[in-house]
């Protein structure tokens, strides 16, 4: 439980102080309860009688299912609770929306053939992103609230697109184009963004608080982004630490020791996050939702009460206290999935943070490796722990990790990034020079791309470069990728490739060379084969991360033509511990979700077990893969077939 002293302080951040309206910024991963305490702050601001407003704009809301009552694109009332009302913002209606406005005003201006171009640039991914900082710009703008509630705070990320270009009347007297649209069309709104990045950098009208799990992971990520955003200006006030286990459900050893390991996971968060506050919730042994338990979460959060937790519940799903997850999984379809042919395999193994997935990946890596494929495991994740999960030194070229048969190689963003920049601005200064004929001023052109280069999408480009790299790579069964290219950075690649009077990044990279485009179109199309490559969404059985990954595997298959050829369920609940009604709730929770999951993805289910610690070295990856359905039974498919012949 938090201090007294510590949930003050929490009360006295999100607590309005003046007559201006404010401003809460929730911030997390998918999967850790951030939509439960963005909806629990509301409900506990608008019970203290402030006039409050809950947004979301996570493509995955579920503040409907959480009050239990419909709520959409429109500020809706919540029923039984006085001075509050939510509205989730649709992500692709606000992108198509912004698209629209800003195209309508240039048709007058632009022939067809700029029209198109125009049209081209705007289906860049980044305008999803601007599309839904404009919406917060709209709701930073709204006087009849004392206190506006944001659950999905914009990132760092976001908010340097907003900052493109930082000389926005120079760059529209050139005609120029940034990676979110032509500067034209945003100078009608540089005023109010100018004005909401000033809003969001006062900590007097503005509290951004991140939420986690009790998990070294979690909290290394929430320190990563909070620090993107201190380099922005923007503070980081509050941490909420969330869903860690009651102490009176933990009567086994397994238990005990995840309870201990949570414990000082949360005592290390208290000593090295930089914030005002910190403050803890347990985990229930259902999903919270209903009036009673926000107000439980929020009463613990700023009031510091005891939580509630009702160990001995009986559970609301059919089950007589067993669970056989076992016969949910299809190890030979999930072993025909992981084992290469006779061209090279590729694994992609991605999912949203702390679900997982480099651990998962790198130990498919080590069971291929053990099963004789020569492996090489990638990873693209900022995070970068594969030293921390092998024991052994990864770095931005291939290595072994002291298995035979297994490498690893980790992609540095600030080399790759250096590397890309060196790229596009030689082929920039090699496109001009010497032409006479030219309109184009070159030292212009190239500040421009400079400039450009600075945006959020050069790094995704750069790393996205190296990635295509390892493509050659020649000698390798197997490469497994930790954390695959998103829709959202391959969308980048169909930025108009011949875009004349504009200068932007995605035609710098596809023209930069004509091998180079017919080489992203080739890894493409690689990707695209489902006998070449397999991806694989990793989460977790529980509503958010599944949403967030089925909504990410779309986006892949719409938008770039990538189907998802596998699902991986982390984090089960082994069924030899934890047994008390809690647990019996939480793996009937558990089992329902993985028969949505098998619903909504059509793709073999491969399952992982909780573990009471994360496996390290070699020796601990092999004995995870061994109960991992589908990794255990690739050894001892090899030996069969070594057998057979």
């Amino acid at each position: 439980m938090a201090t007294t002293q510590t949930t003050t302080d929490a009360r006295d951040i999100v607590e309005p102080s003046s007559e201006d309206t404010e401003f809460v910024f929730f911030s997390g991963k998918g999967g850790v309860g951030k939509s439960t305490v963005s909806c629990a702050t509301a409900t506990w601001l608008a019970d203290n009688d402030y006039d409050t407003l809950l947004v979301t704009t996570d493509p995955a809301p579920n503040l409907s299912d959480i009050f239990g009552q419909q709520i959409g694109h429109e500020v809706t009332p919540i029923e039984d609770v006085d001075n509050l009302s939510a509205i989730e913002i649709d992500p692709d209606a606000a992108a198509e929306a912004y698209r629209q406005e800003t195209i309508e005003p240039m048709r007058q201006l632009l022939d067809d053939e700029q029209i198109k171009a125009v049209e081209e640039q705007l289906n860049s991914p980044c305008v999803e992103e601007i599309a839904a900082f404009d919406n917060f710009v709209d709701f930073m703008d709204s006087p009849e609230y004392d206190v506006v509630v944001f659950d999905t705070a914009p990132t760092g990320h976001t908010i340097r697109l907003m900052e493109l270009p930082s000389d926005w009347n120079a760059e529209l007297e050139k005609g120029g184009s940034t990676c979110i649209g032509p500067a034209a069309s945003m100078d009608d709104r540089k005023a109010d963004y100018e004005r909401a990045i000033d809003t969001l950098q006062d900590d007097e009208r503005t509290a951004f608080a991140f939420v986690g799990k009790p998990e070294d992971s979690s909290i290394d990520e929430i320190e990563r982004s909070a620090s993107d955003l201190g380099e922005l200006g923007i503070e980081s006030q509050l941490l909420i630490i969330n869903g860690y286990l009651p102490e009176s459900v933990c009567e086994d050893p397994f238990f005990e020791g995840k309870r201990a390991d949570e414990q000082a996971v949360i005592e290390r968060a208290r000593e090295e996050f930089d914030a005002d506050a910190t403050a803890t919730y347990p985990l229930q042994p259902g999903e919270i939702a209903g009036l009673d338990l926000l107000a439980d979460v929020g009463s613990v959060l700023y009031d510091g009460a005891e939580a509630t937790v009702e160990v001995g519940a009986a559970t609301d799903v059919d089950t007589d206290g067993t669970v056989d997850f076992d016969a949910m999984a299809d190890a030979g379809a999930v072993v025909d999935q992981l084992t290469p042919g006779e061209d090279t395999q590729y694994l992609f193994f991605t999912g949203k943070g702390g679900v997982g997935k480099s651990t998962i990946a790198s130990t498919a890596a080590t069971k291929l490796a053990e099963a004789g494929h020569e492996t090489l495991v990638v990873t693209t994740d900022p995070a970068a722990h594969l030293e921390d999960i092998f024991g052994e030194p990864v770095g931005h070229e291939p290595t072994s990790v002291g298995q035979e048969n297994l490498d690893a190689a980790r992609i540095d963003q600030e080399k790759a990034l250096a590397e890309y920049r060196e790229q596009v601005l030689a082929h920039v200064t090699e496109l001009y020079e010497d032409k006479e004929d030219t309109q184009v001023d070159v030292d212009a052109a190239i500040a421009n791309v400079e400039e450009e280069l600075e945006s959020p999408c050069a790094e995704e480009m750069a790393a996205l470069e190296k990635f295509v790299s390892y493509f050659d790579e020649d000698g390798y069964d197997v490469v497994v990728f930790d954390t695959a290219p998103t829709g959202h950075t391959l969308r980048l690649l169909e930025l108009p490739s011949d875009w004349k009077g504009f200068m932007d990044l995605g035609s710098l990279t596809k023209g930069a060379a004509p091998a180079k485009g017919d080489q992203y179109d080739e890894v493409i199309e690689t990707m695209k084969d489902p006998e070449q490559s397999t991806f694989a969404f990793v989460m977790y059985p529980e509503y958010t991360p599944m949403m967030e990954a089925y909504r990410a595997a779309a986006d892949l298959e719409d938008q770039v033509g990538i189907e998802t050829s596998l699902v991986v369920a982390n984090y089960l609940l082994p069924e030899e511990y934890g047994h008390n009604a809690f647990f019996t709730n939480r793996r009937a929770q558990q089992a329902q979700y993985l028969d949505e999951i098998r619903d909504r993805f059509d793709a073999p289910l491969m399952l992982a077990p909780l573990r009471q610690d994360e496996p390290i070295g070699l020796d601990e990856l092999r004995a995870f893969g061994g109960a991992i359905s589908g990794l255990a039974e690739i050894a001892e498919t090899e030996r069969s077939e070594v057998t057979l012949s």
